[in-house]
């Protein structure tokens, strides 16, 4: 998990510590599949993912 915390300043002026902090985690998975049919790589391309997931396939 690769983890990106960042703030942003609240205030134009003078009050630099009021600011609003935000976070952003990142987690990748790896699966190896070993002797992979050609209907096992049509059901991997055409999974529905919910939005915000991301899946990339190598041959």
């Amino acid at each position: 998990t690769r983890r990106s915390t960042f703030t942003v300043v609240k205030s134009p002026h003078v009050y630099k510590m009021g600011g609003e902090a935000y976070e952003m985690r990142v987690h990748k998975r790896l699966i190896d599949i070993s002797n992979a049919t050609p209907k096992t790589i049509d059901s991997l391309q055409n999974l529905s993912l919910p939005a915000g997931v991301d899946a990339e396939i190598k041959m």
